[in-house]
């Protein structure tokens, strides 16, 4: 059996980065002999097939021809003549478009080892455009690539952006376009995946919630940087940074100022009331693609929270309790930490704030260690009814208030 290493694990490699999962093209076979060998078929669109020992993925060499608009319009073609170089004509970008052998030795028609030192990211053929996915993974790569250097390719671009004219964007699915998302959140640079999308026009029509924050004044003895969207990215790359690899802060970061751009222009730079504007924002976000609930819940309470959360110090006692039943903080102790987080992203993903400390993440930890420190068994056993409720809060409030904000 002819197989060879491809696709990602071949690129990191090149790259220096540690190895991730491996992919195999097998050449010269077909669905049956594949069976014969004891591979177990997985693939239901094309033959993709488990190695029988390491569980690795080995997919037999295939072409692809475009029938219908979006990523599914396809028609592969997967038997014994397809080749080596005709199965990594189909692949999407020059880096990606490389194959290792059992010796080691590099297979590479396309020059994928030139763009790898060149640092692009450069589409493999004109076919690119026929799959509305690819302005994703590029974004997506460069959000984790552009910390190496990595830019994309200006002809590159330019098929995206005729792409996005052509409508081929709007039939991605949102189950596709979320795994993109959330892949991007959870890379060290989530700023360049909306860079990308926005340079190509995608952002407009994938996050047009996002897309409207860019050119959005904003005070600038609280907001350096001044324009609403280069602060989100700020507290995107913030996020990513404190809590790596996460997409659920990431995607709180993200939305949590949206409605900035739903402020009356004539009181800009000045935002009253954004974090409420924002919520029906997150979520008509949230309902076109699809996003998990636990997403969505935190994304609406960072939205929502945000500033109280920057002046907790300032807020009573009974307002904070009243905090921490908003965000079901008694029965999920563990958004206290994120939106924490979150916060901390939005007060430091500010231009010449990066470095500065945030006591408000802390504080808010002490006064939820506070609140559960009250136990119900430790009220007055003759109360009844609501008459408990009322005073398990007047008890909390009161373990409040014993926390000095320093």
């Amino acid at each position: 059996m002819k197989a060879f290493l491809v696709g990602g694990a071949v690129r990191d490699a090149l790259l220096g980065l540690p190895p991730g999962d491996c992919d195999w093209v097998v050449v010269g076979e077909s669905p049956e002999s594949m069976a014969g060998n004891g591979f177990k078929p997985v693939g239901s669109d094309f033959p993709v097939f488990l190695h029988p020992k390491t569980g690795e993925e080995y997919a037999l060499a295939r072409t692809e021809r475009k029938t219908a608009p979006g990523y599914k319009g396809f028609v592969f073609h997967a038997d014994s003549s397809v080749t080596l170089e005709q199965d990594l004509a189909r692949r999407d970008f020059t880096v990606n478009a490389i194959a290792r052998d059992e010796h080691g030795a590099l297979i590479d028609p396309f020059n994928g080892q030139r763009d790898i030192e060149s640092r692009v990211l450069r589409h493999v053929s004109p076919a690119f455009a026929e799959d509305p996915v690819r302005i994703l993974r590029a974004a997506r790569f460069m959000a984790r690539f552009a910390t190496l250097g990595f830019r994309i390719a200006p002809e590159t671009m330019a098929l995206m952006q005729s792409m996005v004219s052509a409508g081929e964007v709007d039939h991605l699915v949102p189950e596709r376009v979320w795994q993109e998302i959330q892949s991007a959140l959870q890379s060290q640079t989530p700023s360049a995946f909306l860079q990308s999308l926005r340079a190509c026009g995608a952002l407009n029509i994938l996050l047009p919630e996002v897309d409207a924050l860019y050119g959005v004044p904003q005070r600038v003895e609280y907001h350096p940087e001044i324009d609403a969207g280069i602060h989100t990215e700020m507290v995107c790359d913030m996020a990513a940074r404190l809590a790596p690899g996460d997409a659920l802060i990431g995607f709180a970061a993200l939305l949590h100022d949206l409605g900035k751009a739903l402020t009356d222009p004539q009181q800009w730079p000045k935002h009253i009331a954004h974090e409420s504007l924002g919520i029906a924002a997150v979520e008509t976000v949230c309902a076109r693609w699809k996003v998990p609930n636990d997403y969505r819940q935190l994304a609406v309470h960072a939205c929502r929270e945000h500033l109280n959360i920057h002046r907790l110090q300032e807020l009573r006692p009974e307002t904070v309790h009243d905090l921490l039943a908003r965000i079901d903080a008694f029965r999920r102790p563990e958004r206290i930490r994120q939106l924490a987080l979150v916060c901390e992203a939005d007060k430091r993903g500010r231009l010449g704030l990066q470095e500065t400390d945030y006591p408000n993440g802390r504080l808010l930890q002490r006064y939820f260690d506070a609140v559960i420190a009250v136990k119900a068994d430790s009220l007055d056993a003759s109360l009844k009814g609501p008459a408990i409720g009322e005073a398990l809060r007047n008890a909390r409030i009161k373990a409040i208030a014993t926390i000095t904000p320093a």
